[in-house]
């Protein structure tokens, strides 16, 4: 097993994990403030949900005996539409759960990081339908009608 593969991959999560997670709680305050209170919920719930995920790597890197680093993080961006931010976040879990699997392939010999990784893998493709199914209710209903129920 090649610990240092596997610091790399988790370390790589902590940090952009973890500007994804805060970007989730931004957007989730600035949907509450707008009146979307169930959108707002659901994404501040989710930066909570995400900053566990970033907990679990943080104790691996520390099991493996690795250097937690708290690195730079980039600038990312406020959407204040509804609709166009759940194409985004779908965007973006279409894209992390393709890295995630090339990823789990490099770490596949530590079976405890593997393992780690794979119920982060599935806690992210339910993500993805989540916003599929948000994106689906818009064209079924209707985008107002899908803003009430958001309220």
């Amino acid at each position: 097993m090649d610990k240092q593969k596997s610091i790399n991959a988790l370390q790589f999560f902590v940090t952009h994990l973890s500007n994804q997670a805060f970007g989730h709680k931004l957007q989730g305050k600035l949907f509450s403030s707008i009146g979307f209170e169930k959108l707002g919920t659901k994404y501040t719930g989710h930066h909570d949900e995400e900053m566990g995920w970033v907990d679990k790597f943080i104790d691996r890197i520390l099991d493996l005996g690795g250097e937690v680093k708290h690195e730079m993080r980039p600038e990312g961006k406020i959407i204040a539409e509804p609709c166009e931010y759940v194409k985004a976040e779908l965007q973006v879990s279409i894209q992390g759960i393709d890295f995630l699997r090339k990823c789990m392939n490099d770490i596949c010999d530590d079976i405890t990081t593997f393992d780690i990784m794979k119920e982060y893998l599935k806690d992210e493709e339910e993500d993805m339908y989540w916003s599929e199914q948000q994106l689906d209710l818009i064209e079924r209903i209707g985008y107002q009608n899908w803003l009430r129920k958001q309220m």
